[in-house]
């Protein structure tokens, strides 16, 4: 059964170390847990429903508790403590592009606000109710979860939207293929959500991210049907993928979806890198991505994240060992830890490794081969577990990402750190901030920031404590010049900054494109643009 207020499924539980607990306790201080609501007092607030009867709603409370929330820190905190209000009045299981249609229909004749869920797993808040006037209907995908067709000679399938990422892998598989998108929520969430989010995977680097996979769609949208046709390219105007690419549920619901896969890859390896400083790794990676060396995956920590992982990690007689070995290679308190991915026939790889291996001792790499690399691939979808490890022992964990160009990225990457970590000095509180760059491109990189923190004495401190860090990280990533998001969307938590990288201009392009799909704002307002103030009085 999945949690209802947190990560995954109930059965999986991977508590934090006891040299985990002692080294987060050197570093901000002792927990303090807050008590959780149960979910029988959360249904016990869930008030009647706002909707008129229709055979595809339900209007079952524990229904609607399931689909009130993503994944956010806020959203976290919201089910931890029970205040979880506003519910959304309904939830519907669509079977078919007819019944999608319905609900669209049933929503503009009731002037009901419609919101897509994919798998829930959204960490900007694209999935919440709004607190308004109008009911809202929650449409769960979970039925377009198949394989509709497979065309090997053009190597593309075509999924139902609401294909989660392990179900869509095992029927691609089943045919010899695979689409190889794997971002850290694999496991929940689904084909659709990332069309919508426009989403990154840690394997981009080979195979795309997914505007590169993204070849066609249906969408059903208030002002009809969308069909986008699979085409390998096109000069015949705007591309029309780009309109539905990161559009998160405002223009329509997306139904299925065509990608571009790859046939299983014959072998693949996962190798671990030690630089002597974060300089140095920084030129190494940006050295591979610019000579376009054919890695699958790379992903670079600075010495502050490098030292957390080694912490965390246990075991502390092997990397005791570990630490003297590399400190004798040269590598010893600023050390930097590089994981990448080679990918493709034995020859292939054999070749790659060679090629990304001189590129590497060029900048004083030591390759500890593949030990700690399969150590990665074992846990790559197991951070976001950790949230409620945590929680346990009184300590909130969030994240955020975004993106510069080369020239920026070491300052960005203090900017961020310094502006989190000063956020709660006057009140003399600790938090371990540390970051990686998680997508590199010869143009710039991503980069993907972590913080821990003690919970406050109350479920409103620890809030007001996360809105500080993130509206302080935000500004910082900003005045940077960053992207608000490199992958997880924009959400309502980062809607009130998409100006500064779209402009007057391109706000009001994107505010006319929802007019055109959704002339009275029933899909999903309130989410992607700060609303427009023609519906602010609904």
């Amino acid at each position: 059964m999945r949690r209802w207020n947190g990560w995954g499924d109930e059965a999986d539980h991977f508590p934090l170390k006891p040299e985990a607990q002692r080294f987060l306790a050197q570093q901000i201080g002792s927990g303090c847990p807050l008590p959780d609501a149960t979910l029988e007092s959360v249904l016990d607030q869930v008030p009647a429903s706002r909707l008129p009867a229709h055979p595809l709603v339900s209007m079952d409370p524990e229904q609607r508790v399931r689909h009130a929330r993503g994944q956010s820190l806020p959203d976290w905190l919201a089910m931890r403590s029970g205040n979880m209000a506003p519910f959304p009045d309904g939830v519907a299981f669509p079977d078919t592009n007819a019944d999608v249609r319905a609900l669209l229909q049933y929503a503009q004749q009731h002037d009901v606000e419609l919101i897509t869920y994919g798998g829930g797993s959204s960490v900007v808040g694209h999935i919440n109710p709004r607190d308004c006037d109008r009911a809202t209907l929650t449409v769960d995908m979970k039925n377009f979860n198949r394989l509709l067709h497979l065309d090997p000679t053009s190597q593309l399938a075509t999924f139902g939207a609401g294909t989660p990422g392990p179900l869509l892998e095992s029927q691609l598989s089943a045919q010899g293929y695979m689409l190889g998108h794997f971002p850290q929520s694999w496991e929940l969430s689904t084909l659709g959500g990332w069309v919508a989010s426009r989403s990154s995977g840690q394997q981009s680097l080979r195979y795309g991210r997914i505007e590169q996979l993204f070849a066609g769609a249906t969408v059903e949208t208030m002002a009809g049907t969308l069909t986008i046709p699979t085409l390998p390219a096109s000069s015949a105007g705007p591309d029309l993928r780009e309109l539905i690419l990161g559009s998160e549920g405002r223009l329509g619901i997306i139904t299925d979806v065509s990608v571009r896969i790859s046939p299983l890859p014959e072998q693949e390896h996962f190798y671990v890198v030690f630089f002597p400083d974060w300089d140095s790794g920084i030129s190494a990676v940006r050295t591979l991505a610019q000579a376009r060396v054919p890695l699958s995956m790379m992903r670079l920590s600075n010495p502050r994240e490098t030292w957390t992982q080694l912490k965390l990690a246990g075991h502390e007689h092997a990397i005791s060992l570990l630490e003297g070995y590399l400190s004798l290679r040269g590598a010893s308190r600023n050390k930097c830890m590089f994981t990448f991915g080679v990918t493709g026939s034995k020859a292939d790889c054999k070749a790659i490794l060679a090629q990304a291996n001189r590129v590497l001792r060029g900048f004083g790499g030591v390759n500890t081969g593949t030990l700690l690399g399969n150590k990665w691939r074992e846990n790559r979808f197991r951070s976001p577990y950790l949230r409620h490890a945590l929680w346990e022992l009184g300590y909130a964990v969030d994240t955020l990402e975004t993106a510069v160009d080369w020239a920026r990225v070491p300052a960005t990457v203090d900017a961020i750190e310094h502006a989190i970590h000063n956020t709660l000095k006057m009140a003399r509180e600790n938090i371990h901030v540390f970051t990686h760059l998680s997508h590199i491109y010869g143009q710039g990189s991503s980069i993907y920031t972590t913080y821990v923190f003690r919970c406050g004495k109350t479920y409103a401190e620890t809030q007001d404590r996360w809105r500080r860090m993130k509206q302080a990280a935000s500004q910082a990533i900003i005045k940077q010049g960053g992207t608000i998001s490199h992958q997880h969307g924009v959400g309502t938590d980062h809607a009130p900054y998409l100006k500064a990288e779209k402009g007057e201009l391109g706000i009001a392009t994107l505010r006319a494109l929802c007019r055109y799909f959704d002339p009275s704002g029933n899909m999903n307002p309130g989410k992607l643009l700060p609303e427009d103030p023609s519906h602010d009085g609904h």
